[in-house]
């Protein structure tokens, strides 16, 4: 693959014996994806390949995923330039967030008046045909959809998917499946979960984020009323009942005028949790710490409406581990599934790419990698190491992620940050922003409050970080890097780090 040089441009995308292009794929033609290499435009590219649509695509970067759409026939471009499009007679352009105006291929596609679809409508676009179904909800949506695609896969009923990380048991994070179900991750960041048409909905928990986007609390809640409305009246809310916000929209579901006009029901809502009184359908019972590769999973216990329980063993930790498997249970037997078959399905995940993910262990410390970026999410994974430590100390790697999340949560991630036993607060990771005044990563870490004095600080540089939390580490404790950012690159670091103290 050469920067600029397409491997083929008159190739054609291969194409199962047997198998036909949905007429809504082939009105698109020729499809170009802009930020090919990223994971959720590269599932979809995976996806329309997979149907027999001609592609290409170009990013800044050479990524691994690129190469393995090129072998399977699609034309690749590393740098960014206007003469591609009229290289391939490109007919449609599906372009990621971060490709939008300014970006020559971009530019040169609007300028020549080609249709420019959003990712999301991009992924719309390959659920024509199919049900579909979408999980929604400010966190925990890449883990409950890489859940139900293995669930699904495992019972039998060959799901489409697209999720956002690579599903563990299955070895990509997007398929053009042969069955009725498509499994999607509804987005929410920037309103785009709008373009889906579900069939069945599961809605994890629903609170402030993105008020980048949104700027207010309100308006998020809108957004998931607005997604729910787009449910038809033989669809099913899947609600957490533990969560107060998807709690209160499952109440506002069952009672609203929906649009649609007279005679409208609105769809089935069904809520999960482990307070009977606000979960109508599937209780969480239960959890015992049960042992698995890498950490603790736990046997988890539900009863449903009827009275009839499920017992499964997972391989993750966390409550709300267990709360993502009741929502794809009950998500999984609205779909026609056999629950024994969805839970035998469910014992088979074994997670996804940076959901407290296992990446070793050294000088018997265990290090794991969490995306978690909000309070909640951080709470949740801080809470899972809590139980994989059994009784041990939870160590913290934290990379904030954007200067206005940090300034909009600052307290909240201080809080989060408080149940660990150490914590580095490394500087914030911008993306897509500009340094805000007065933010950076002291406005989190001056109010942490970590059980060992003195644990917790903003080093002068990575290294430094990981070479303090190191010296903290005593066997039996759990170091965990976080956050959206490239701190994912430290846990090697971590571990190398280990095994030389452990020399010396």
């Amino acid at each position: 693959m050469n920067a600029g040089t397409p491997s083929d441009p008159h190739a054609r995308t291969t194409q199962e014996p047997g198998t036909q292009t949905p007429a809504e794929l082939a009105a698109l033609g020729r499809v170009h994806f802009l930020g090919l290499g990223g994971v959720g435009v590269s599932g979809i590219a995976r996806i329309m390949q997979q149907r027999g649509v001609p592609i290409s695509g170009t990013d800044a970067k050479d990524l691994p995923v690129m190469r393995e759409l090129e072998a399977a026939g699609a034309t690749v471009f590393v740098g960014y330039d206007a003469a591609h499009l009229d290289e391939l007679a490109v007919d449609t352009v599906i372009a990621s967030s971060i490709a939008g105006a300014g970006n020559p291929e971009y530019d040169a596609a609007v300028a020549r008046g080609l249709p420019v679809l959003h990712r999301s409508q991009g992924l719309a676009a390959t659920m024509s045909g199919q049900r579909v179904l979408a999980v929604a909800g400010t966190h925990g949506k890449t883990t409950t959809s890489s859940m139900a695609a293995l669930t699904f896969t495992q019972a039998g009923a060959e799901p489409s998917f697209a999720v956002g990380a690579a599903v563990a048991g299955l070895g990509t994070n997007a398929v053009a499946g042969a069955g009725e179900w498509f499994i999607a991750e509804a987005d929410e960041s920037d309103g785009t979960l709008l373009n889906y048409r579900p069939q069945i909905a599961i809605l994890t928990n629903v609170e402030a984020d993105h008020l980048d986007f949104y700027g207010t609390e309100d308006a998020v809640v809108q957004v998931f009323r607005d997604f729910i409305q787009l449910l038809p009246d033989d669809g099913v809310l899947v609600a957490c009942g533990e969560d107060a916000g998807a709690r209160g929209l499952a109440d506002w579901a069952r009672g609203a005028d929906l649009d649609g006009g007279p005679g409208r029901t609105g769809p089935r809502v069904a809520t999960y949790g482990s307070d009977p009184n606000r979960s109508d359908d599937l209780v969480l019972v239960a959890s015992e710490s049960s042992e698995t590769t890498g950490g603790t999973g736990q046997l988890v216990t539900y009863r449903w409406a009827d009275g009839t329980t499920t017992q499964l063993t997972l391989s993750l930790p966390g409550r709300h581990n267990a709360l993502n498997a009741a929502a794809v249970l009950l998500a999984a037997r609205h779909a026609g599934l056999p629950v024994e078959a969805a839970a035998r399905g469910l014992e088979e995940f074994k997670g996804t790419a940076r959901r407290f993910e296992f990446r070793g262990e050294a000088a018997g410390v265990r290090v794991f990698d969490d995306y978690a970026h909000h309070p909640t999410e951080v709470a949740a994974a801080i809470a899972a190491g809590r139980s994989v430590a059994e009784g041990h100390r939870v160590h913290v790697l934290f990379q904030p992620h954007l200067f206005s999340r940090t300034r909009d949560f600052a307290d909240g991630f201080a809080e989060a940050l408080s149940a660990a036993d150490g914590v580095r607060v490394l500087p914030i990771y911008p993306a897509r922003e500009e340094p805000i005044p007065g933010i950076d990563s002291s406005v989190i870490a001056g109010h942490v409050r970590a059980a060992l004095p003195g644990a917790t600080r903003v080093p002068t540089d990575t290294r430094q970080a990981v070479a303090e939390l190191v010296a903290l580490a005593e066997p039996g404790d759990i170091v965990l890097t976080m956050g959206a950012g490239d701190v994912t690159a430290q846990g090697p670091a971590v571990l190398q780090a280990l095994t030389e103290a452990q020399r010396s």
